[in-house]
């Protein structure tokens, strides 16, 4: 039981928006969806991982009818943004200073 829980405790703060958007070089991300670049010009540090998802949502029109892989006809997206919630709550206190000393992530 104690290893199921450091698995899942593990999975949540590993959420894959949050990681990529925590800490980037330069203050710059690159937020793209089957090569369509999103509309967004900066997201805030706050929540930053679900501001990346939104972000992959608000962009250039594809043809695609899907938007991406998915388990039992859920998009991936949507999983990540719930582990990100989790994620971006745990990081909350960081995420505040940094707001504060660094501004928005800008969006290339």
């Amino acid at each position: 039981m104690k290893v199921l829980t450091v698995f899942l405790f593990t999975l949540f703060i590993c959420s894959c928006a949050t990681i990529k958007t925590i800490n980037p070089y330069n203050n710059h991300i690159n937020i793209s969806h089957f090569g369509k670049k999103s509309y967004c010009k900066d997201i805030p540090r706050i929540y930053s991982g679900i501001s990346y998802n939104l972000s992959l949502m608000y962009g250039e029109p594809s043809n695609k009818k899907n938007i991406g892989s998915s388990v039992n006809n859920v998009p991936l997206v949507f999983i990540d943004t719930v582990f990100s919630a989790v994620s971006d709550t745990v990081v909350l206190p960081y995420t505040i200073v940094m707001q504060a000393e660094k501004g928005d992530i800008k969006v290339n």
